[in-house]
């Protein structure tokens, strides 16, 4: 793939926040924001500016930080939604609505011209103001395609500066999703934004199979947060870009892991250790195998390095592993193991690591050496 002008559009503080039972602070949607900001994500979804109260006020605050990055506000196709976005100095409006038949008839119990007449009115108003606008085509996964071409269509007529395709309940798969997008981009000429949801664990494929398909935008959130299984997630999208499709973005990945610790805290939401790119066991190699080619030549088990995303290589010594990791281990500690005391010692740490159901932690390994060394010169005495 050519390396395109693709921009990250990230909703942390938007859908992000609409993940059930997370709630930011003022200071901490600030906070994340200026450490977005600072990444290099191009769009920051500030919130909903209608809700009024804290959250208006975080939203001011994040337009005055005078951070690079475009601050957008989320808005209902209603033109009071688009005048509080203006109120709090946004330059881009995202403008929401249903495309697909059943949000159609069960969630708004109005019709197909209803949509489009609506969409274009708020988007037209939105233009007047002289601010970008991000047309939302809600659940345009299951939205009859050729209602969604005339959705697309529409926009563009209106003003709208992109269409946000949304995989609302996440029911895309790739395949199909770089079909869909290849025919909007082909048929309509609007630029398009992929806005994934991960209920069936697809998010970023499906963000990524967009992005083949010519989608030059991609909605993210920092470790997926988001409503029911979340969105794509933003380390994902970015490192998945870099290393699978050769796009790099410029983004400052080796903040990563600080802002996904951040996130995880302020969001009350731990950071799995098995998280994609972030999480600790991501270079954290117990088997004897991997340890071993690790130590020998990191690229043998890691397409890119720790430091990459503020991350920090472990060797955890545990049942599965070998002499050469537990040798390595012990030369953090300054200690030459040599290869007999290594392979004797191992048969310890492995029993204790089954009698435990965990790896080893420092101290215990040291208990063991020092047990071990009793026990050999007290043979050596015999």
């Amino acid at each position: 793939m050519k390396n395109t002008d693709i921009k990250i559009v990230d909703t942390t503080l938007r859908d992000g926040e609409q993940t059930a039972g997370v709630v930011f602070s003022k200071a901490e949607k600030l906070q994340i924001a200026r450490m977005l900001d600072e990444i290099g994500v191009h769009q920051i979804e500030a919130g909903i500016p209608v809700m009024g109260g804290d959250e208006e006020e975080a939203i001011k605050a994040i337009v005055k930080a005078g951070l690079k990055a475009s601050i957008m506000g989320w808005n209902r196709a209603v033109i009071s939604d688009i005048e509080a976005s203006l109120r709090c100095g946004v330059d881009a409006v995202a403008i929401s609505i249903s495309t697909s038949d059943i949000h159609i008839k069960y969630k708004l119990k109005k019709t197909r011209e209803w949509v489009l007449e609506n969409m274009v009115k708020a988007t037209e108003f939105a233009k007047k103001h002289g601010v970008y606008v991000s047309v939302n085509a809600e659940d345009a996964s299951r939205t009859d395609m050729e209602f969604l071409l005339q959705f697309a269509k529409a926009a563009k007529e209106a003003g709208a500066d992109r269409l946000r395709y949304c995989d609302t309940v996440g029911i895309m798969e790739p395949f199909t999703m770089y079909e869909v997008i290849k025919t909007i981009i082909e048929k309509v000429g609007i630029p398009v934004e992929m806005h994934t949801h991960n209920d069936f664990g697809m998010a970023t494929a499906n963000a990524l199979a967009g992005v083949r398909a010519g989608a030059t935008y991609v909605g993210v959130t920092v470790n997926g947060l988001g409503e029911r299984a979340g969105n794509a997630a933003l380390e994902e999208v970015v490192m998945a870009l870099k290393y699978i499709y050769n796009i790099d973005l410029g983004i400052k990945t080796y903040k990563l892991r600080e802002l996904s610790e951040y996130v995880a805290k302020a969001s009350q939401r731990e950071l799995p250790v098995n998280k994609a790119i972030v999480g600790k066991n991501i270079f954290a190699h117990e088997s004897g195998i991997h340890a071993d080619g690790v130590i020998k030549y990191p690229k043998t088990y890691e397409v890119f390095s720790p430091e990459e995303v503020g991350g920090e290589r472990q060797i955890v010594i545990g049942k599965h592993s070998g002499t050469h990791a537990l040798i390595r281990k012990f030369q953090e500690y300054g200690i030459n193991l040599p290869e007999e005391d290594a392979q004797e010692l191992l048969k310890k740490v492995r029993a204790l690591a089954v009698e435990l159901k965990r790896p080893l932690f420092d101290k215990e390994l040291m208990y063991l050496y020092q047990d071990y060394l009793k026990e050999k010169a007290k043979k050596e005495g015999e």
